[in-house]
């Protein structure tokens, strides 16, 4: 049981038992803390579901399109601001750190480069004496070797500090960088397109409903005091 139900539950049971044993003071308690607890209650519910004749419940799927919209604006304003590209690559600028693109170069197909290369030997004056031992099938052999080596070489070269030095120079050209927010503004979009009212909704349900609840108890709290200030002004 959760804590609304458990509330609700207490309040219920303390207003049925000040009626049945004749104690107004504790039937005023109760009926006041469930009436706090159940109003608290309507309302987080009314912020997931839309409730019939009750005008502005189910507001979050209601505000769906709006919510998106936030979402997209506290991303692009708060986090991929130019300050925040700029500021990770001169950080990634700090001495001793580097771009790390070997990840990048090993998924690379480098087939089409040694595919280049023996077109080239080919066309070259090595072409006849190529085609003497058997024509560019004779270095299909050399195609693993070839690529596995270029993979390797490619990742050195990037490793190195004057490729970093040359990379985060173009990065960070005004053009490359509007150009950049403009493919994560792009990709936060479609992403965005993505989610539905309900799922939108079962986000948010599950982030914030567990600390909802205390609304609820506080409600059936403070209606209890309220109920019980009542009841003692009365016999006053």
């Amino acid at each position: 049981m959760n804590k609304s139900v458990i509330t609700n539950l207490i309040a219920l049971i303390a207003t049925i038992l000040g009626y049945v044993i004749e104690q107004p003071i504790l039937f005023s308690i109760g009926l006041f803390a469930l009436s706090g607890a159940i109003t608290n209650w309507l309302a987080v519910h009314m912020l997931f579901e839309k409730v019939p004749f009750l005008y502005g419940s189910g507001v979050i799927p209601a505000r769906f399109e709006e919510f998106k919209a936030g979402i997209r604006q506290l991303m692009m304003e708060q986090f991929f601001t130019e300050e925040n590209i700029d500021r990770f690559l001169s950080d990634s600028s700090s001495p001793g750190s580097t771009l790390d693109l070997a990840p990048i170069i090993e998924k690379v197909d480098l087939s089409p480069a040694f595919d280049d290369l023996v077109s080239v030997i080919e066309s070259s004056s090595f072409g006849g004496m190529l085609a003497m031992v058997g024509g560019s099938e004779a270095l299909q052999p050399l195609r693993e070797p070839f690529i596995a080596k270029m993979k390797v070489s490619v990742a050195e070269i990037t490793q190195s500090d004057n490729f970093n030095d040359l990379l985060r120079d173009e990065l960070e050209q005004p053009s490359v960088m509007a150009g950049m927010r403009d493919k994560v503004s792009d990709i936060i979009e479609k992403r965005l397109n993505e989610l539905t009212p309900q799922l939108v909704k079962d986000i948010i349900q599950t982030m914030i409903r567990k600390h909802l609840g205390w609304l609820v108890v506080w409600g059936g709290v403070f209606g209890g005091v309220i109920g019980l200030l009542a009841a003692l002004a009365d016999i006053l």
